[in-house]
């Protein structure tokens, strides 16, 4: 038998989800693609005879332009819309990738870096303003956790696939395979995604479930950086993503080195380990943005659902003070916890911004924000591979690991506080008062 409730969602629909869908895997393909550099380390090391701190600095170069690109794609998509602003920028950051094939010096590949960082600054500024529009409130942090998963399952995928293609039609095929699924992507993004009122498929109950939340406030007047850097909600975003991000950074950057130089497990060894990590990260952080939205449909406010989310978040991060010390599979469970917890607190973060600000503004915030996270992933490369060159002519890399572990346990909970001092309740406000 058939209940009013079956009814009711069967004529909601499910397209918003089909959106989440699309959303996912261009933030899978845009990870693959920054993952492949530190996946393909120890051929090229010995090809280009670089230092730890030379190939920081690659990164650097990397995280230097996405920082740019950040802010620049963040207003043009809230000028151009979602759709062609995610177009643009997976177009640029797919030729980019492909040109990677085509360099064999230090110099090289920090040039194609620079041009992949200024194509994928598109991606989270599109992917968090398209949430924002397809779904309400209360089913915001668990859309945005699935579609940030993607830079999970793109770190799971990477090192399985990309050490195999590398060692057997050599390490240039697989930036130009990364390449190609962008523009195999762009093949569904075109036709299938626009704004929810021009869906032709669009029932009348998804639209209304999607709009169920109060209009933005705020007149319709494009949004200006300066104007949006007077407001404290801003800066609580801002501070988050610069303390946060480099976490996450150093993870994608370091860890295949990390286990090949303290365990003495090369890739064709340690690609197990990351997968394992990867896939820990892909459930529990999953999880970690569904339960902020259950909290909310219980009766939470959002602000006391999205900041319990993130305090759980900052404190799972805590026990990777311990991964230096404990043996492989047991630092792998601390290393996957930590960033499961990255993402969940992540997800939150991003979803923090449509709960303040119109839609109006909110790929520009993301941008500004984004950018921070990116100066401070652009500084802590250069760091974590002067320290490591350091500790590595003293005999003991692994104590430089431990206090770079150390760093990245304490920046959570730093931030939260931080950012509830800045963001104390997660409430719409006139962006024009």
């Amino acid at each position: 038998m058939t209940t009013l409730g079956d009814e009711a969602k069967s004529a909601m629909g499910r397209y918003r989800w089909l959106v989440c869908a699309l959303l996912f895997f261009a933030t899978t393909i845009n990870y693959i693609d920054r993952q492949i550099l530190s996946l393909i380390k120890p051929i090229l090391d010995g090809e280009l005879k670089w230092t730890n701190e030379e190939f920081g600095n690659v990164n650097s170069a990397f995280q230097g332009a996405y920082a740019a690109s950040l802010l620049i794609f963040g207003a043009l998509i809230d000028r151009w819309g979602t759709k062609i602003g995610y177009a643009v920028s997976i177009v640029a950051w797919s030729v980019a990738a492909i040109s990677h094939s085509l360099v064999g010096s230090i110099t090289g590949f920090m040039r194609a870096r620079v041009a992949l960082g200024l194509g994928e600054g598109g991606n989270f500024p599109s992917a968090v303003k398209a949430v924002a529009i397809w779904f309400p409130k209360k089913e915001r942090a668990f859309a945005t956790s699935i579609f940030n998963s993607g830079a999970n399952v793109g770190a799971i995928v990477a090192p399985a696939v990309v050490p195999w293609i590398a060692t057997t039609w050599g390490w240039r095929a697989a930036f130009v395979a990364a390449g190609l699924a962008g523009f195999l992507w762009l093949l569904l993004w075109l036709p299938f995604y626009n704004l929810p009122e021009k869906i032709k498929g669009m029932t009348a109950g998804e639209l209304e479930h999607i709009r169920s939340d109060p209009a933005d406030m705020g007149s319709s007047a494009k949004v200006r950086w300066l104007a949006l850097l007077g407001h404290r909600q801003t800066w609580s975003f801002i501070v988050g993503k610069f303390l946060t991000d480099p976490v996450w950074w150093f993870f994608l950057i370091w860890l295949p080195d990390y286990f090949n130089k303290t365990r003495n497990l090369n890739i064709k060894k340690s690609w197990v380990h990351l997968v394992a990590i990867y896939s820990i990260v892909t459930v529990l952080s999953i999880l970690g943005g569904w339960l902020t939205g259950y909290l909310n449909r219980i009766g939470w406010t959002v602000t006391r659902a999205r900041k319990t989310g993130m305090f759980l978040a900052a404190v799972c991060v805590l026990p990777i003070f311990y991964a230096t010390q404990a043996g492989d599979w047991l630092a792998v469970v601390l290393i996957g916890l930590a960033g499961a917890a990255h993402q969940a607190w992540s997800a939150n973060l991003y979803t923090t911004v449509s709960d303040m600000f119109p839609k109006k503004a909110v790929a520009s915030v993301i941008g500004i924000g984004g950018m921070a996270g990116s100066i401070g992933g652009m500084m802590f490369p250069k760091i974590s591979g002067h320290l490591l060159d350091r500790f590595t002519a003293s005999g003991n890399v692994t104590a430089g690991y431990a206090i770079l572990f150390g760093i990245c346990g304490s920046a959570y909970l730093l931030a939260f506080v931080i950012h509830h001092l800045l963001a104390p309740k997660f409430v719409p406000f006139d962006l024009d008062a």
